[in-house]
């Protein structure tokens, strides 16, 4: 299947709302290239904000900007924008409740070769510890474009999760609904509910699968914070079990989300989850990664057969 790298949607997207807003600013950290912005810059000099390597100063400028009346899209690379601003995020974004738009670039294990330092598998951990920030993950560059679309008017502080390594189109005529997951796929056995980069994987273990007499449900949880947990019990009743697959760690991520519902519901149902366990990923690229991981549409699907058959 063809690939798309969703930074090309939200830079796209960016710019057409930036035409019609003249509120939109781009704020970096000397990320105008990774982050996509080169267009953006040339078409808006005077709306892009480009602090330097100093992430910290640059979420303190997007809040002030955002207190302002402006709608500033922060963006840089995930690892760096949440690792070393968190405090800035936790105070000046989500405590203040200033209607910035953060835009983890490139996250999971985007930059491969670079290695952990520059792999972003915590981000969605550290940030649902967060009260008041909605947290983002699109599958598809149409998706993509939808998210920026809904935060630029959201006036509310959110993490926008825009991947680097290319997907698929997989969304297709489906609308993005903040807070709401999207079941691209019905099936009756097993439920797979996956996010990012893992969506494509699931709908194509979900094929395979078919192929071998399990019917997979796949739902697309785009907004894991915060999260839709009716369709997590409308799972868990009408499939009796879940795999949960992210390109992150399952530590505090969607797979930590989807368990705190399944555990805490009255009849639990057997449960997996599929991501990084407690450990930091090796350099390699984002293939070897992923595979290294089990992150691949035979694992999500050996995963699924697994639960469903054990359940029969």
């Amino acid at each position: 299947m063809t690939g798309f790298d969703c930074r090309v949607a939200f830079a796209e997207e960016l710019i057409s709302l930036a035409r019609e807003d003249e509120r939109i600013v781009a704020v970096c950290n000397d990320s105008v290239g990774s982050s996509n912005l080169v267009q953006f810059a040339r078409e808006f000099p005077d709306r892009l904000i480009n602090v330097g390597i100093a992430e910290q100063d640059m979420v303190g400028v997007g809040a002030g900007l955002a207190l302002s009346g402006y709608v500033p899209f922060v963006c840089g690379a995930s690892p760096f924008l949440t690792g070393r601003a968190l405090e800035q995020i936790k105070a000046d974004v989500a405590y203040s409740q200033s209607p910035v738009v953060l835009c983890g670039m490139s996250p999971g294990m985007a930059y491969g070769e670079l290695g952990p330092t520059h792999h972003s598998i915590e981000d969605l951990s550290w940030l649902r510890a967060i009260a008041g920030l909605g947290i983002v993950v699109p599958a598809d560059p149409d998706e993509t474009r939808q998210a920026v679309r809904w935060a630029a008017g959201a006036a509310t502080p959110v993490f926008l999760r825009v991947g680097r390594f290319k997907v698929p189109a997989v969304t297709g005529d489906s609308s993005f609904t903040f807070g709401t997951a999207t079941r691209l796929r019905d099936g009756d056995d097993v439920t797979v509910v996956a996010t990012g980069t893992m969506v494509s994987r699931a709908l194509e273990a979900a094929a395979e699968a078919a192929e071998q007499g399990v019917s997979v449900r796949v739902l697309n949880m785009s907004t894991i914070a915060p999260l839709d947990e009716d369709a997590i019990r409308s799972a868990m009743r009408e499939t009796g079990a879940i795999v949960t697959a992210e390109e992150a760690t399952t530590t505090g991520g969607l797979g930590a989300a989807v368990a705190a519902v399944v555990v805490t519901e009255p009849h639990p149902v057997p449960m997996r989850m599929l991501g990084v366990h407690r450990e930091f990923a090796p350099t390699g690229s984002t293939a070897f990664l992923l595979e290294h991981f089990g992150l691949t549409a035979a694992d999500i699907r050996a995963a699924a057969i697994g639960l469903a058959r054990a359940d029969a």
